[in-house]
Order: C-alpha cells, then structure tokens, then sequence
C-alpha cells in the first residue's frame, strides 16, 4: 500500500506543532528507531553535538512533550489477550464516563469519540483482573453508561512503539539500528520465570526505558556490570521493549481514527500484512466481534483520511464494511496520561506482579 498522496494541507501548521523544531523532530525519529541510542551516537547520526542533543532531550522530558518508556511483552502482566471496547454514553454524560473509566487500571488507551461509539479504550486483563466481571460488571455498572461492545485481540499484529516520523536517511537509520535492541534469546511466558532483581529492574525500565545501567545499580544496590547484564537480559528475551511517548499531533498527525472492518475471512492475513505497512498505523489487530480487523491511524488532515479511506481501503474488496470513529480527544495512551500533547502521571500498575 502506498503512502497516501494529499492534495490539499493546511495552510500552516497547528500551535502545538510549533512546539518542536527541525532538531527536535530528527531527534524524535531518530529515537523511534533506537530509544536507546546513546547521546554521543545521536549526534553523530544527527550531526549534531552531544551538549546539543542532551540539551534538546532535557528539554523535552521537562516539558512533557516526550518521554521513554518500557513496553512489557504480554504474558508477565496479564492472564489473556486484550479487549477493545467501544462504549457508548447517555447524552452529555461522556467525559464523566471518561473520568469514572480512567480509575481502572487495566484500561492502558482511553480516547473519546464521535461516530458510533462514545469512548474507545483498550482493556488489558492484568494480572488478578477477572476479565469476565470487568467487563459484564464492573465496566457497564458506571453510570452513564448505556451500552458497551468488547472485542477480544487475537492477533496484534502492529503495535504503537512501531510508528514512525519518517525524516531520517537511509544510511541514517542503518547506523541508528545498530543500537537498537535485538532480541536473541526465547521469550518469556510468565512472570514465575523473572527473579526479584530482574523484577525490580524491570519496574525501573518501564518508568525509563533509556536507564543506564551505573542508575540501576545505584538504585537496586547492585553492581554496575550485575545491573548492565540484568537489564540486557530482559531486552534480549524481549521481556521490555522501549518505545517512545510523545503525541502525534506534536509531529503533524493531530487526528485519530479507529476503523472497524469487516473483512473476508482468508483476506484478514493479507490486509494485516498491508495496513501494519502503512505509514498511519498505531495498531493494526484481529478481532473476535462484529468487526474482523481494527486500525487505529494517525492522519495529518481529514482528506489525508478520506484518501485513505476511499483508495487505500478501496483497493481492498474484501472489506465489505468501513466503520469508523474519529478521535476528539486522547485521555490515556499507553496507561499514561495525556494533557493535550503534554504527557501526565503513568498508571500505578506494576508491570510484573498482581494488581492489587
């Protein structure tokens, strides 16, 4: 699928895109294909000087408008695969939905919406959640509710941390995955097989994915080389993955859409393969429900979406129904908060133990 091809922007770009400069957007693609890269590295891939890059990276954190975090692999925080729920409210009652949602810890994305749902959010059955009480219980029981629609995930196949601001070279991006992380080593399948160190290292790399190993050890109490191997364990089994926070309309993607699809069924493996590819894709899945496939992209502009609706989409006629809903507002992405662009306090939910 190629990149849609916009006739028609914006004349200038919104506000809170005049937060960054050409600097800061390298440095946030850079950092999309390598969190972890070193600052020395940055750099030189960026031409630039480390004092800058550092700088430019303080910044950032300071203002909330990025931050590093740690994406724990499925199986050592919940019990089964997620659900995406679509909710839809009582007149005027939307936003205290919202709030009353938010409280739970298991919701890691909320936005609101309009189309024919309300409110979006993805549920992840942590571990110690009843997913079946959560759901016909607990969820619908908020007041204001008036009817909900889960889906369960069985296959995600493009995840958040796989977006990018493409702004980079070829031979820029070659250097920078040298310093990405690869994992080599089998997967873990449950928390049982994690030591406390291990455990305890992991809450901190979820925090900060760009942790170094000298601040690890300072706060485990540990050696230096004992923290550095420790940390490159869990990355190489791809227990944590870093990914970047920061939100797209700061780079030019102010609007979200999620599409409900309904496909035929042997098409589902090619049209996932197609729109993981494509460059508006947070999350491409396989759903059990009304729906065969879910993308939720980010787009620059509406006719940036209506070509991907009409030619895009069009070009597949094995989708039989398009079903969307636009994002007016993103509350929480990724369990943490959102200000606007700015980022707020992460959900307090350990990534390796029972929510209590």
């Amino acid at each position: 699928m190629a990149s849609p091809t916009v006739t028609t922007r914006r004349s200038s770009a919104r506000p809170e895109e005049r937060l960054l400069d050409d600097v800061d957007l390298d440095l946030v693609a850079a950092l999309q294909v390598a969190p972890r890269t070193p600052v020395n590295a940055l750099a030189d891939v960026l031409d630039s000087s480390p004092s800058t890059i550092a700088r430019r990276l303080s910044r950032l954190r300071d203002d909330r408008l990025l931050r590093v975090v740690g994406r724990v692999d499925w199986p050592l925080i919940t019990t089964e695969n997620p659900r995406q729920v679509w909710i839809k409210c009582a007149p005027g009652r939307s936003e205290e939905v919202a709030r009353r949602i938010l409280e739970l810890p298991e919701v890691q994305t909320l936005l609101l919406t309009t189309g024919s749902a309300d409110i979006y959010c993805s549920v992840y059955p942590l571990l110690g959640t009843d997913i079946f009480d959560l759901l016909t219980n607990r969820l619908p029981a908020i007041e204001g509710i008036v009817s909900t629609e889960s889906q369960l995930v069985l296959r995600a196949h493009t995840m958040g941390q796989s977006w990018r601001l493409h702004r980079l070279t070829d031979e820029q991006t070659g250097h920078l995955r040298e310093h990405a992380v690869q994992v080599t080593r089998d997967r873990l399948t449950s928390p049982g097989q994690l030591s406390d160190l291990e455990e305890r290292t992991l809450d901190l790399m979820v925090a900060n994915g760009r942790i170094p190993a000298a601040d690890i050890a300072r706060e485990l109490g540990v050696s230096r080389s004992t923290a550095y191997r420790t940390s490159q364990s869990l990355l190489e089994c791809g227990a944590l993955v870093p990914r970047v926070e920061i939100e797209p309309t700061l780079l030019g993607f102010p609007l979200n859409a999620l599409m409900a699809l309904t496909v035929l069924p042997q098409a589902i493996p090619g049209l996932l393969d197609t729109l993981g590819g494509h460059p508006s894709a947070r999350h491409v899945s396989m759903v059990a429900g009304s729906a065969s496939v879910i993308h939720y992209g980010v787009f620059r502009d509406e006719e940036d979406l209506a070509h991907f609706i009409t030619t895009d989409l069009g070009a597949f006629p094995a989708v039989t129904t398009v079903n969307t809903c636009v994002g007016v507002r993103v509350l929480r992405r990724h369990w943490t908060a959102r200000d606007g662009v700015r980022l707020g306090e992460r959900v307090d939910a350990p990534p390796s133990r029972p929510a209590p």
